[in-house]
């Protein structure tokens, strides 16, 4: 399955910099999300891309259904715009 040998990939790469800085952090800051967009900045566009398309695979592979769902309302609902005036 493609979805699986990127992953594999991933974790060949994690594995990669476990052995070059020598250790394993359990520290609650390396799971922060600015510490999460840090290693999602690392990433080169193309692996951006094929964690997108990972993801989405996982998600229809899991829930097919969820591409026959439509939206509850417009994204203009949801966003508010603030302006100084």
């Amino acid at each position: 399955m493609q979805s699986g040998t990127f992953l594999r990939s991933y974790t060949e790469r994690w594995c990669r910099e476990i052995q070059m800085n020598g250790s394993i952090s359990h520290s609650f800051a390396d799971e922060s999300l600015e510490a999460k967009a840090k290693w999602f900045q690392s990433l080169s566009l193309e692996e951006r891309m094929k964690l997108l398309v990972t993801f989405t695979n996982l998600i229809l592979e899991n829930n097919p259904e969820i591409a026959k769902q439509k939206h509850v309302r417009p994204a203009s609902d949801r966003i508010r715009v603030l302006s100084k005036e």
